[in-house]
């Protein structure tokens, strides 16, 4: 199918904003004068891009490896995210900080090169992080940036790293022997269940004090395991809400993404077909101009033309008068 080039499109978009438009502008009107309409059209509708979007731009087009490098290491951070991988996220994490520090340094150096870049106290860098970090959570943004043909910075507020708190998993196995542990009394030693009775009347005061204290300390830990249990569950359930708002809030920004490029590709139409009814009216008020200055030349000469022939049907008249006056004379001399 036919259109602009890669390269076309890619020496537009390394062009710096302010000079944009102009740019995009003279390569449409050469694709017309080639004959090119679909290239035209399609030229038409790209858009000028932010400062921090044309830094981001500049740097996927004149350093594509660093982006491929990015663009790979947020696929397998999406990917431990979804597989809940705790200590492969951290180690990712940390990649990633580190990948983002060093491109947002390029990008600077990119713009120092740059003629026409802002200053380096007014480069919107904070954008351009924003939207690498953002490139690690969106796949969509992550193409976009490694195209080199992003429009506005991006963000992602919700990703990142989901503290998760230690739990023990506690089965009802171990609580069976957890209860089924025989208790021992410090220097004692455990009777056989028929000989309970004699026990008790032989066991001292002091020795009863000390089994209800061990019976006590057995049913506080049994209180604690069925409270962390519960907690547990408790946490579990929290951890389901919040993993169903989570898909319910990124199928939201998908679709809103959606709806926003649908709009944009909208607009751009509108603004191509703007700026052509914009060309066609400039050239029907030159012509409209032209018509004018055509119309008050003809009047101009057409007041001459009747000028001219009232003096000429006056020299006529009074031709005549002379004439008639000269006859009148020769018929009373005869």
């Amino acid at each position: 199918m036919p259109g602009p080039s890669t390269e076309l499109v890619q020496q537009l978009y390394r062009t710096p904003p302010d000079r944009f438009v102009a740019a995009r502008d003279a390569a449409v009107a050469e694709a017309r004068r080639a004959g090119d309409a679909t290239t035209a059209r399609q030229l038409a509708r790209l858009r000028r891009p932010t400062v921090a979007a044309w830094l981001v731009n500049l740097l996927a087009i004149r350093r594509p490896e660093l982006v491929a490098d990015l663009v790979q290491l947020a696929d397998a951070l999406r990917t431990a995210q979804r597989e809940l991988r705790g200590p492969r996220l951290r180690e990712l994490s940390a990649q990633r900080r580190a990948v983002v520090g060093a491109l947002v340094v390029e990008v600077r150096k990119l713009a120092a090169a740059e003629p026409e870049a802002p200053p380096a106290g007014r480069l919107p860098l904070a954008e351009v992080e924003a939207t690498l970090n953002a490139a690690f959570s969106d796949a969509e943004v992550a193409e976009q940036v490694r195209a080199g043909r992003l429009l506005r910075a991006a963000s992602y507020a919700g990703f990142g790293e989901v503290p998760r708190p230690q739990l023990r998993l506690i089965t009802g196995d171990e609580e069976e022997q957890e209860e089924e542990r025989p208790a021992r009394r410090p220097g004692t030693q455990r009777e056989r269940p028929e000989a309970a009775s004699r026990t008790d009347r032989t066991t001292s005061r002091t020795d009863r004090a000390a089994e209800r204290a061990e019976q006590a300390e057995r049913a506080a830990q049994r209180a604690a395991r069925a409270e962390r249990a519960r907690r547990r569950r408790a946490l579990d359930r929290e951890l389901g809400r919040a993993q169903a708002d989570q898909e319910r809030v990124e199928a939201e920004l998908t679709e809103a993404t959606a709806q926003e490029q649908d709009g944009v590709a909208v607009l751009d139409g509108i603004e191509a077909e703007l700026a052509e009814l914009e060309r066609r009216r400039a050239v029907a008020e030159q012509d409209l101009s032209r018509a004018k200055l055509a119309r008050r030349a003809a009047e101009r000469a057409v007041t001459s033309a009747r000028r001219r022939a009232g003096e000429v049907e006056a020299a006529i008249e009074a031709l005549a008068a002379e004439e008639g006056d000269a006859d009148a004379g020769v018929g009373a001399a005869d």
